[in-house]
């Protein structure tokens, strides 16, 4: 089975704190985006069927190869690079489903809901376990965090995942967001960026 694109839900504290819920480590949890939902082009046409968007910057990780079961100290073997990209979320959609123990999907997953920036690879990057994670709205600084504050770390997330997923060269994991999410408006520039990695700049059309 083919996971395409999973997003780790609630990886870092302060994050899950602010959406209502206990920040102790417990079982990751994933929901999935299509891959079709990706998204380079540096703008985010506003969506259908909602009044509150919100951003969420995140880690991007590209894997290179894959399998079943694999192990924690392989898990890195497995990721050609890294980069960044925004979980644009429909959160009143998303709030209804949860209220009525639905799938998210209608609230994450609709057309060109993952923006996302340039992937650079390992031999470049290295494997970032640490670094500021940060976006900016209208220059405003709305989320700031750290790498090593995730709950669940990127060979954990590979590990878990591949226990349930067949996991695929070309697959996307992105690794959950800091806390400061929030609504943006037609006109808002997003300006996204991590550590070593650049910045991821959109355009909410």
């Amino acid at each position: 089975m083919r996971i395409e694109e999973a997003i780790i839900g609630r990886n870092y504290a302060a994050h899950a704190v602010e959406m209502g819920h206990d920040p102790d480590r417990e079982a990751p949890f994933f929901f999935q985006k299509n891959s079709s939902n990706l998204d380079p082009s540096g703008e985010f046409p506003y969506p259908d069927k909602t009044s509150d968007v919100h951003h969420e910057v995140e880690l991007v990780v590209a894997l290179k190869s894959g399998g079943t079961n694999i192990p924690l100290g392989k898990a890195l073997d497995h990721v050609w690079g890294y980069g960044i990209g925004l979980d644009m979320t429909r959160r009143d959609l998303q709030g209804e489903a949860k209220k009525l123990g639905r799938p998210w999907e209608i609230g994450k997953a609709f057309e060109r809901s993952a923006p996302v920036g340039p992937l650079r690879p390992v031999s470049e990057t290295g494997h970032p376990s640490q670094g500021r994670v940060e976006l900016k709205v209208n220059g405003d600084v709305r989320q700031e965090g750290d790498l090593n504050q995730m709950i669940w770390k990127v060979p954990e997330m590979i590990s878990y995942l591949s226990e349930y997923f067949e996991l695929a060269p070309g697959d996307i994991i992105m690794s959950g967001t800091p806390s400061g999410v929030g609504p943006v408006v037609k006109g808002d520039s997003m300006e996204a960026s991590i550590d070593g990695l650049g910045t991821l700049t959109v355009r909410v059309v």
